[in-house]
């Protein structure tokens, strides 16, 4: 998305005085240099979920961030089991213990919409899971194992030698 003065929109709108002075702090508050920015970035979040809800093949980045509590071993196992089963959508995974007998879990995630939805509430019906939620983005990784590996098993093939007739030629 570019950033480019020339390429930047105007929009103008009214806002009841509370939330404007509730825009404006939180503008402070995160240290932005402009109600645009924020709004800007609001609006790239809204425009992610409806992406998710409206174009269930539409294909998503994103994060599944999930706080749960119990048998660690049994929760842990199960939620393993849940993302082996998506294993085309689950990039990687971080596992911290929290305090109290919690931990907090965080996937990388990318896929169709519909997928990244049912690997949700796959999670969700653990029992022990106490909070999970889902942040996507309409921006992808890149996809590095599609055209690397077509590279690295070209390179990783033994290759016939060329009689002595051919390399002189």
């Amino acid at each position: 998305m570019s950033t480019d003065p020339g390429s930047l929109a105007r929009l103008s709108m009214s806002l009841p005085a509370e939330l404007f002075r509730q825009l404006d702090v939180m503008v402070e508050e995160r240290g932005l240099p402009s109600r645009s920015q924020l709004i800007a970035e609001l609006i790239r979040h809204a425009l992610a979920e409806h992406e998710a809800q409206t174009r269930p093949e539409e294909m998503l980045a994103g994060t599944i961030t999930l706080v749960y509590r119990g048998d660690r071993g049994r929760v842990r196992q199960q939620l393993a089991e849940s993302q082996a089963e998506y294993l085309k959508e689950v990039i990687s995974s971080q596992h911290v213990f929290l305090e109290d007998d919690q931990s907090l879990e965080v996937l990388l995630v990318q896929g169709p919409a519909t997928r990244l939805k049912d690997l949700c509430d796959a999670l969700r019906s653990i029992r022990g899971v106490h909070q999970l939620q889902l942040v996507t983005t309409t921006a992808l990784l890149p996809p590095l194992h599609e055209q690397e590996g077509r590279e690295h098993e070209d390179a990783a093939r033994p290759r016939k030698p060329q009689p002595k007739s051919e390399i002189a030629a």
